[in-house]
C-alpha cells in the first residue's frame, strides 16, 4: 500500500492526493513547527485565562470524560496537580472496559483524590448497537475518517452524557483527553453552542434511535435543554495545546499506580472492543480509522514514522476478537 513519505496516512484514505515527491496534501498543507508552537502558546493562554475566570464558580471546576487510558489519565494529573482544579471525573463503561483499566481507575482516583462517577448504560442497548455497527453503515462517512463506527458511537454517547452531567451540575469546563492526533489545535478550546450541538446530537442519536428506540433518549439533551446556552461549558481538549510525550506521560501515570493493560490492541490502553472496531473498519472502509490520528502525531512531530507504520500495520489478538464477538453473540 502506498503511503504518504512524510507521514502514514495510506492512498486509500478519503480525499488524498500526492505530489511529485509522494507527499501527501495534508503535509503539504501544515504550516510548520513554529506556527504550531505558536498556536499552542495561545491556546494555553486562553486556557488559563478561562481558568481564572470560573476556577470556583461552580460545584466542580471541571468534569473529565475518564477512559482510564493513558492519555485521559495524563490530563487528569495535569489539571488536578499542575492547575489543582476541583474535578469530577466520569467514565463511560461500555461493557469492554479492560479489568486492568478498572483497577488503574480505582488507583488513579484514590492517588489524585478526584471524586468519580461510572456510567454504566444497559448492556442489551449498546450489545444492539454494537451488532449494527458490525454489520451496517449508520453514520456518514464523514464522521468516520479518524474513528471506526463502533467508537463513534461510544464517543458520541461519552459527549453527551458528559455535557448532561455538567449542565445539571453547573460544570463550567468539559475537559477530554484527546490526543494532540485526535484535537485540532484550533478547536481545542470551544463553548458548546446548542445550535451547533443540537446539528451534532442529531448525527449520533438519530441511527441510534432507529437501532433501539426511545430508550437511547436517556443519554441525549431533551428539546427544553437546549433553549438557553448561558449555561452551556466549555470543551477543552488541554493535550492539543500543553506538552506531549509519550515517554515521559508513561513515567508520569506509573507513578499514580497505572499499569498498562495487556489484553488492548496496539492503539488502545483501555478497551477490548476497539479491536473489532478496527477490523471492521479497515474491511469496509481499506483504511485503518487510527490513521488520521498517527498521521498527525507524526506530521507535528509527537512520533515516530517507524513505530506509527507498526502500529498502524499490527494484526488485531485473534483471542480477544473472539472474545469480544462472543460476549455480542449472547
Amino acid at each position: 500500500m502506498k503511503r504518504c513519505k512524510n507521514c502514514v496516512l495510506p492512498e486509500t484514505f478519503p480525499g488524498i492526493s500526492f505530489n511529485d515527491q509522494g507527499v501527501c496534501n495534508y503535509c503539504q498543507s501544515f504550516r510548520g513547527h513554529k506556527h504550531l508552537q505558536e498556536e499552542k502558546q495561545r491556546y494555553r493562554q486562553k486556557f488559563e485565562n478561562l481558568i481564572k475566570q470560573f476556577q470556583n464558580q461552580g460545584s466542580y471546576d471541571c468534569l473529565m470524560a475518564y477512559s482510564g487510558g493513558k492519555d485521559s489519565t495524563f490530563t487528569l494529573h495535569v489539571l488536578k496537580k499542575e492547575y489543582e482544579l476541583n474535578i469530577l471525573a466520569l467514565t463511560f463503561d461500555n461493557g469492554f472496559i479492560s479489568s486492568t483499566t478498572f483497577d488503574n481507575i480505582r488507583k488513579v482516583m484514590d492517588n489524585l483524590g478526584i471524586d468519580h462517577i461510572l456510567m454504566k448504560p444497559r448492556f442489551d442497548l449498546l450489545k444492539k448497537i454494537f451488532n449494527e455497527s458490525s454489520k451496517n453503515e449508520i453514520y456518514p462517512k464523514k464522521t468516520l475518517e479518524r474513528a471506526s463506527t463502533i467508537c463513534t458511537s461510544c464517543i458520541g454517547l461519552i459527549k453527551f452524557i458528559s455535557l448532561r452531567t455538567a449542565l445539571e451540575k453547573n460544570i463550567p469546563f468539559i475537559t477530554y483527553g484527546w490526543s494532540p492526533g485526535q484535537a485540532p489545535i484550533t478547536a481545542s478550546i470551544f463553548k458548546n453552542n446548542p445550535t451547533m450541538l443540537r446539528q451534532m446530537q442529531q448525527v449520533i442519536q438519530a441511527p441510534l434511535y432507529n437501532i433501539v428506540g426511545k430508550d437511547i433518549n436517556n443519554y441525549f439533551l431533551d428539546d427544553k435543554t437546549f433553549g438557553d446556552s448561558r449555561g452551556f461549558p466549555y470543551n477543552i481538549s488541554p493535550l492539543a495545546f500543553l506538552k506531549y510525550d509519550e515517554e515521559k506521560i508513561f513515567d508520569t501515570i506509573k507513578k499514580l499506580g497505572w499499569e498498562k493493560p495487556e489484553d488492548t490492541d496496539a492503539n488502545s490502553t483501555n478497551c477490548l472492543i476497539n479491536s473489532l472496531g478496527i477490523k471492521i473498519h479497515k474491511d469496509r472502509y481499506k483504511f485503518h480509522p487510527y490513521a488520521s490520528e498517527l498521521a498527525k502525531l507524526v506530521r507535528e512531530g509527537y512520533l515516530d514514522r517507524k513505530e506509527a507504520i507498526a502500529r498502524l500495520e499490527s494484526e488485531e489478538d485473534q483471542e480477544i476478537l473472539k472474545l469480544v464477538q462472543k460476549r455480542l453473540s449472547k
